[in-house]
């Protein structure tokens, strides 16, 4: 099993996510956890670091359920080295994979978001491991996670706006930076010039290929 926690209390977010990498995966088990003692969304390295103990403190159940492989679906990473050192199986963030899955793809990559607060915890991650040459903006949508995710049609329209813009200033791909996106990655990959990479999805794929090493 793989086992997707998010840093999140909001169970309706989960169920999304789970749908998305369920239909990454068809024929693999795949759960959803989610942090009831974590904030309703993840904005800004304070909420990051809030959700934390409620994330670790999920690690062992994980371990009795027999997760092959830990996702942790927030954008953020939250709490990801944390959770990788306390596990007993690979951990991977959806910030992560989204990233590994657009340089795997022989691209430059820019990263749209939610928030201006969440700039600053996302290009520290794009340093941090490795992918700053790669990147080439982290750009904030102006919309929180919980409006992405609803998926409006003005925010999704602005949306699509923003990941036009960042293909025209060079990106060859663009990383959805929220977990909240990866429910309309269709409708923001339609027609859309630049190639738009969901975490959650590349992370459902790179879950499955590291539990089988």
């Amino acid at each position: 099993m793989i086992l997707f926690i998010n840093p999140n209390s909001s169970a309706h977010m989960t169920e999304s996510i789970v749908a998305a990498a369920r239909g990454a995966l068809p024929g693999v088990a795949i759960e959803g956890w989610t942090n009831a003692e974590g904030p309703v969304a993840i904005q800004g390295a304070e909420d990051g670091e809030a959700a934390v103990p409620g994330l670790l403190a999920l690690l062992p159940a994980a371990q009795a359920a027999g997760a092959r492989a830990i996702v942790i679906a927030c954008f953020d990473d939250t709490g990801l080295a944390e959770a990788r050192a306390a596990a007993h199986c690979p951990v991977i963030g959806i910030g992560q994979a989204g990233y590994h899955a657009a340089t795997l793809l022989g691209a430059r990559f820019a990263v749209l978001t939610t928030l201006a607060v969440s700039v600053p915890v996302i290009a520290g991650n794009i340093a941090a491991q490795g992918f700053a040459g790669a990147c080439t903006e982290v750009r904030p949508s102006g919309y929180g996670v919980l409006a992405v995710e609803e998926g409006a049609p003005q925010v999704l329209a602005d949306l699509r706006k923003g990941l036009a813009k960042l293909g025209a200033a060079g990106a060859e791909a663009v990383v959805l930076g929220c977990a909240g996106m990866c429910t309309h990655h269709a409708a923001l990959q339609e027609g859309m010039p630049v190639r738009v990479v969901d975490g959650v999805r590349a992370a459902a794929r790179l879950a499955e290929a590291l539990a089988g090493l």
